[in-house]
Formats: structure tokens, C-alpha cells, sequence
């Protein structure tokens, strides 16, 4: 569809904040997606999380509210007899300069990466949002589920959350789905206090009870 020309002076007033990028990049380590469809120059930003997770959506909505035309929809799917399931919420941003910039950091190939220079990126807020997309607690045992990345990119990783954040975890293989990242009990208490004031109440079941 042809933009009209106050959609494209609208984008133009566009520029991302230090907030919005920090967002971008967590959500990206995490369950959020660039796309550029085949017609586009651009890219565009896909928040995309389950029914549960509606509060947290309308939270990364809230941040990225002036660059996405409508607010979060429900995603449906259809069973084999035809019928119709809510499946999650969503939205999406407006394609944009300034998201394909993010687009050949993280898709350099068309398929998703961890850049080498990840760790001047990965701010407290954007470990949080990844934490929050991937990770799961267990015992007051932080676990990031990182299956789409490789070894070599779990383990940079690790060397970030170590020399940034003082925190250490280990990698470890999930049968033959991909590898995980673990951490002990201090460390994930650790991590939680670095994190904690970022974290959108619903879903502070995944930050560890302090003891």
C-alpha cells in the first residue's frame, strides 16, 4: 500500500530513544523479530508473546506506542476442523531507517545472530527484557532458554554477563534442541537485584524470592 505523504513526514519525526533501543535489543536476544518484506526497503519491529503475557506486551507497546499505527491485536490460529484459537497478542512498528540499522546488526544473513559487539549494546534494561522473554526459574535457578543461538554465541554471551554485570552462568546442551544458559542460586540473586526495578509486575514470578 502506498504511503500517503503524512505518513512519511510522520516517520521521518521518528528517532529511536536510548529506551527504545535498549527494549529493541533485549526483546531481540529474546522472542522479538526484524522483518523486511519482499516489496520494503525497511525493516519493522514484531512483539509477538503469549495470552498470559498481555500486560507485558502493552508495556513494550507503551514504549513503542508512536511508532506502531495500532495498538496490540490477538494472534489466532485454526485447529484442523476449521475453528478458530486465540494463540497470542501482538504488534508491530512502522518500518524504519533506523530499525534496518538493527536489522543488518542482528540478520546479517537473514537469519538471526548474536554480534560480536553485543556487549557495548546490552545495557540493564535490555538484559532484563531478554531475561523476561527467555528466561525461567526454578528453585530460585535462573535458566535463558538460547536454542535459535549457537555455542560460540551462548558462550559470547556469557563473557558479556561476566565482564558487564559480574554475574556468571554456565551453557549447557538440551538434548538435541540447542543449548541453555544456567545459573546458580548467588548468581541469579545477583542478576535479580540488577534487574529487579525493570521488571513488569506480572511477571515478577521470574525473579527469584529473596531469602
Amino acid at each position: 500500500m502506498p504511503q500517503t505523504n503524512a505518513l512519511k513526514q510522520y516517520k521521518k519525526s521518528l528517532v529511536l530513544t536510548k529506551k527504545q533501543k535498549s527494549v529493541l535489543i533485549g526483546s531481540l536476544l529474546g522472542d522479538g523479530t526484524l522483518r523486511v518484506s519482499s516489496k520494503a526497503v525497511n525493516a519493522n519491529f514484531k512483539v509477538e508473546h503469549g495470552l498470559k503475557q498481555k500486560e507485558y506486551v502493552y508495556w513494550k507497546y507503551s514504549i513503542f506506542k508512536e511508532w506502531s499505527l495500532t495498538p496490540p491485536k490477538i494472534s489466532y490460529r485454526y485447529k484442523e476442523d476449521g475453528s478458530k484459537y486465540e494463540k497470542s497478542w501482538w504488534f508491530r512498528t512502522v518500518r524504519h531507517s533506523e530499525i534496518t540499522i538493527y536489522r543488518r546488526i542482528f540478520y546479517p544473513q537473514d537469519k538471526k545472530i548474536i554480534p560480536e559487539n553485543i556487549g557495548s549494546l546490552l545495557d540493564t534494561l535490555a538484559l532484563a527484557v531478554w531475561i523476561v522473554d527467555d528466561g525461567s526459574l526454578n528453585g530460585n535457578k535462573l535458566d535463558i532458554s538460547t536454542y535459535s543461538f549457537s555455542f560460540y554465541e551462548v558462550n559470547l554471551l556469557l563473557c558479556v554477563l561476566d565482564n558487564k554485570f559480574s554475574v556468571k552462568g554456565k551453557s549447557y546442551k538440551d538434548r538435541e534442541i540447542g543449548y541453555r544458559i544456567h545459573f546458580p542460586v548467588q548468581e541469579t540473586l545477583r542478576l535479580s537485584e540488577q534487574i529487579s526495578e525493570f521488571i513488569v509486575p506480572c511477571l515478577a514470578y521470574k525473579l527469584p524470592v529473596t531469602p
